[in-house]
């Protein structure tokens, strides 16, 4: 007959519990792996296999009982590092769909939206054909891999225990925030000048040429150019977004390093 004590068992519940809350924390929130069409239970699945990988490689666990405040703490720093990590990925699409809200406006293109049941919310048509285009990119260069093996090597670098998360770590995930914009602009830039030429010849037409009806003509213009232009530079932009998916994963080994307690 086999017997089981409660520190064995509560040794195997931690070794397997704790690396899985970390795990789902990024598949939860992660592009494509944590998008809502995705199913609850393929997302918990493939958590649950990837943690029956890597445990066995893990250092040793903390001695605590998974059931105390002291397990508790540790769970929810596991979950915060998954999401943590995940949001990181998170606003590299976050700023292309940016630049597409941006060039949507410029061509005037501010009424073309519908629900996108990602964001619960409001979406221009070329800020989801941004998304669905990072997308392609990202499972291109295999980044979903590249993430995976950045969450497992984080196991190595930020291993579990009961000592606090540095405050550090954080402020970097914040501070990654900002590439929202910066990246949304670099992207958009070339569409954002030819339009403003476009505006601009426009306004000098419509001074010379007074009964023109610059409504009626206005419009189609802008929607023309701005499509054209568009489509020139389509072919530019995956190697920028591959390299803002690259920024993307190095930013999260330096959000490992810095959340690590005395981190830098």
């Amino acid at each position: 007959m086999i017997s089981l004590t409660d520190a064995q068992l509560n040794a195997w519940l931690i070794s397997f519990i704790w690396p899985l809350t970390r795990i789902l924390g990024l598949v939860m929130v992660a592009p494509v792996l944590g998008h809502r069409s995705v199913p609850a239970r393929v997302k918990i699945g493939l958590g649950v296999f990837i943690t029956l990988i890597v445990a066995p490689t893990l250092p040793p666990m903390p001695d605590v009982s998974l059931s105390s405040w002291h397990g508790l703490f540790i769970l929810v720093q596991q979950f915060l590092i998954g999401m943590a990590m995940g949001f990181v990925m998170r606003v590299v699409f976050t700023a292309v769909e940016a630049a597409g809200e941006i060039i949507g406006l410029q061509m005037g293109l501010g009424f073309a939206s519908f629900f996108d049941p990602q964001s619960a919310g409001q979406t221009l048509v070329l800020a989801r054909f941004f998304n669905l285009m990072t997308a392609l990119v990202f499972l291109a260069v295999n980044a979903h891999l590249l993430m995976i093996g950045a969450l497992v090597d984080s196991f190595q670098g930020l291993p579990i225990s009961t000592q606090p998360l540095s405050a550090a770590g954080f402020q970097n995930v914040a501070a990654f925030g900002s590439t929202i914009f910066a990246v949304g602009l670099q992207l958009s830039l070339p569409v954002i000048a030819i339009m403003l030429m476009t505006n601009l010849s426009l306004g000098i037409l419509t001074r010379s040429a007074p009964q023109l009806n610059i409504f009626a003509i206005g419009f189609p213009i802008t929607l023309g150019v701005g499509l054209i232009v568009l489509n020139m530079t389509l072919p530019y932009l995956a190697p920028h977004i591959e390299q803002a998916i690259q920024n993307g994963l190095k930013a999260t080994t330096v959000v490992i390093q810095t959340l690590r307690p005395g981190g830098f």
